[in-house]
Parts: C-alpha cells; sequence; structure tokens
C-alpha cells in the first residue's frame, strides 16, 4: 500500500509486548518517525531493524509533517512511534496524522501496549466510564485547580505523574477527598519493578512517603468516582448554584456540608468544579 502512515504501538517496557503486525509494518516502512530517535534507535536494534529515524516532536512536529505527507505522496510508507506504548497519548503526532488525512494520506493505527488501559485494566476500580487526565499542571493555582476538579468527577480518572511530584499529589488530593476515596497507583508496568496497589488515598499517601522507591519509574494513579457527586440531587446542586451567587466558595460548601453531611473540603471541591 503506498501513500500511507502506521501508527504503531510499542512495548512500555517488556519487549515480548510488540506484536507480530508491529514488527512486520516496522519491517516493511522507509522510515520510522519518533520524538526521541536515540530512544526509539534501541528499541528498532533490538528487534533486529535497520530503518532510517526521522525525528518529530513538539517543537518540529509543523514543519515535520508537510515533509513526512510529501516523501509518502511520493510513494514512500512511513511509520510513527511513540517512546513508549500508543502514539498522541501524552505525546506528539495528531498534526501529522490530521495533515496526512488532509493530503489524502490513508493513516492505518497498529494497536498494541498502552500505560492508561493496562493501569485500568489492572486498577480494580470502575471501567465503565473513565476521564484520562494525562499530566496535570506542575505547579501552583492550576494544579490545585486540576486536583479539586478530579476530587469533584464522578467517573473513575486516570492520571499520569512525574515520580517526583507523586507525593505532593497524593498530599493535596488527600485534603479535598473522603476518607474513604480510593486510588491505585500502578508503577513500571510490564516492568521487573512492577508495582499496583490499592487503597484509600490517605493510605496510599503514607505508603509512598515511606518507601522512596514508589517515587521513581513510571507511574499511572487511577482515581475512584465521587460517590458524593455521584449523589449530588438535583436540589443540592440547585442549592450550591444560589449559594454560589451569593457567597465564596469557602462559605458555601460550610453551609452545604452541614446540610448534606458531606466533608466540607469534597464540597469545596465540587464547588470549585462548579465554577469552572
Amino acid at each position: 500500500m503506498n501513500s500511507v502512515l502506521y501508527v504503531v504501538s510499542t512495548p512500555i517496557g517488556n519487549l515480548d509486548d510488540i506484536s507480530r503486525r508491529a514488527i512486520s509494518v516496522l519491517e516493511e516502512v522507509d522510515w520510522v518517525a519518533a520524538e526521541d530517535t536515540r530512544h526509539s534507535q534501541r528499541l528498532l536494534d533490538q528487534l533486529g531493524l535497520r530503518k532510517r529515524m526521522i525525528s518529530c516532536h513538539d517543537h518540529n512536529e509543523n514543519q515535520r509533517s508537510a515533509e513526512l505527507v510529501a516523501r509518502m505522496q511520493n510513494g514512500e510508507k512511513g511509520a510513527l512511534i511513540s517512546d513508549a506504548g500508543t502514539p498522541l497519548v501524552s505525546d506528539p503526532g495528531y498534526r501529522l496524522v490530521r495533515a496526512c488525512q488532509d493530503a489524502g494520506v490513508q493513516v492505518v493505527p497498529v494497536p498494541g501496549a498502552s500505560a492508561l488501559l493496562a493501569a485500568l485494566a489492572a486498577a480494580g476500580q470502575p471501567s465503565d466510564r473513565f476521564v484520562f487526565e494525562g499530566f496535570i499542571p506542575s505547579k501552583g493555582a492550576p494544579r490545585q485547580q486540576v486536583i479539586e476538579r478530579l476530587a469533584a468527577a464522578d467517573v473513575t480518572s486516570i492520571i499520569y505523574e512525574a515520580p517526583h511530584r507523586v507525593l505532593s499529589f497524593l498530599e493535596a488530593l488527600r485534603e479535598v477527598v473522603s476518607a474513604e476515596r480510593e486510588i491505585t497507583l500502578c508503577r513500571e508496568l510490564t516492568k521487573q519493578f512492577e508495582t499496583i496497589r490499592r487503597g484509600p488515598v490517605a493510605e496510599l499517601c503514607d505508603w509512598v512517603a515511606g518507601d522512596s522507591n514508589q517515587q521513581r519509574g513510571e507511574l499511572v494513579l487511577i482515581l475512584s468516582p465521587s460517590e458524593l457527586a455521584a449523589g449530588w440531587s438535583d436540589k443540592d446542586q440547585a442549592l450550591a448554584k444560589l449559594l454560589l451567587a451569593e457567597l465564596p466558595a469557602s462559605r458555601a460548601a460550610k453551609i452545604l456540608a452541614a446540610h448534606t453531611g458531606m466533608k466540607r473540603q469534597e464540597v469545596y471541591a465540587l464547588l470549585e468544579a462548579m465554577n469552572n
């Protein structure tokens, strides 16, 4: 097939997770585009493949897309891969895919490993509805706003977090959720030191604080839905809107907590989510 871009998933740790189809496609294409060509070259070396590597990252994707589309329109076959897992998931690539579609170049997905789906499958959390947050802001008010929105979410939330920030994330989350609220920490999935642990946010916060090994490697966090948000009645929401129209969120949260029996901090998170 000519004029085609393959979007190829690669292992997130265990090389055996590469699919036979992915290997076949990578053997067939003329070049491989990747965010970090040095990292991806090691993967191809392990597979015994020698291909031209072309960088495609956040800083050059717009320019690179035009070049790669032109190559494919001239009959070359290309593959887009991620440093690990499925391309475009918290990684560059959507601009290249759009450029291919706009130019009539066929885009063919080659499914495979994905850290967020692997974590969800093993988290022990509701999976019928979920939201993928990716990496949240690293500091300041934007970070706190996202944490409060997560606390108020009535669906399972999947979060990527840097290892040096995971403890501060859990500490901040503990302040705005109920004592029963659960989270699952998934670390180094498919690798030698794979760790999956589920429990109340406060319990996992203490565990991570007491074990520095849990603050290393690749992390996915799966936060359970807020039962309070799910049980937030129409009357409660109507009252909340009336209070927010007249009072600061902190004062409205205190009144609503007394009215509903909910934890004030979690009510506050629900109100902040309504405001945003």
